[in-house]
């Protein structure tokens, strides 16, 4: 099954006179993506955004209140888009493998995540980290128990899956390991769909 590939994170709206807190949370966002946690601040997104300072502190009073809506901006759509768009397939073998095709074809949602275990010491991005790596574990989990593996052996399923997932991040953006070829990596993917998805 081929999963619909889906932004990890959503686009920038199109502006309309002024700026609303969403903009500003999605600019954080992209600038995350780009240069890390460090990177964002207030001026550098207001000139990215052609408007001045003050359009920024009509929404927000601090840089930390932007970089927490920024996250928790991230942490929604996962949540609702992401794992809400495998929940209406019924067979629990099916819906890992639609898992692995959505997180496999992205890549800005990867990047974001790689940047923020970078900067697991900032206060706001720790907590986070935390949820969405407890909601990851605890899906995948809960969907290796529906594919008949017993309680313990779905939860080491799921850390041996979320460790490669981690990993794999580690190797290719923060150790720029030499990428893979599209058709290398649609067989890699395969492969641990086999490998870790047991079969009916």
């Amino acid at each position: 099954m081929t999963a619909t590939r889906i932004d990890p994170v959503p686009s920038k709206p199109e502006r309309s006179g002024r700026l609303s807190a969403d903009d500003w949370a999605q600019a954080a966002l992209d600038l995350i993506a780009e240069q890390g946690v460090a990177a964002v601040a207030v001026e550098p997104l207001a000139r990215r955004l052609g408007v001045t300072k003050g359009s920024f502190y009509w929404h927000f009073p601090s840089r930390d209140a932007l970089l927490v809506a920024a996250l928790e901006r991230w942490e929604k759509f996962e949540q609702e888009e992401v794992f809400g768009q495998l929940e209406p397939i019924p067979d629990p073998r099916q819906r890992l493998r639609a898992l692995f095709s959505v997180v496999a074809h992205e890549v800005k949602s990867h990047i974001v995540y790689s940047e923020l275990l970078k900067a697991l010491d900032h206060p706001a991005v720790q907590p986070v980290i935390g949820r969405v790596s407890d909601r990851r574990l605890e899906y995948l989990t809960a969907s290796f128990r529906q594919v008949g593996l017993s309680r313990t052996d779905a939860r080491y399923r799921a850390q041996l899956l979320y460790a490669a997932y981690v990993g794999f991040l580690q190797l290719n953006l923060q150790l720029h390991q030499t990428r893979m070829q599209h058709e290398e990596f649609e067989a890699y993917v395969e492969h641990m769909m086999d490998t870790l998805i047991p079969s009916a």
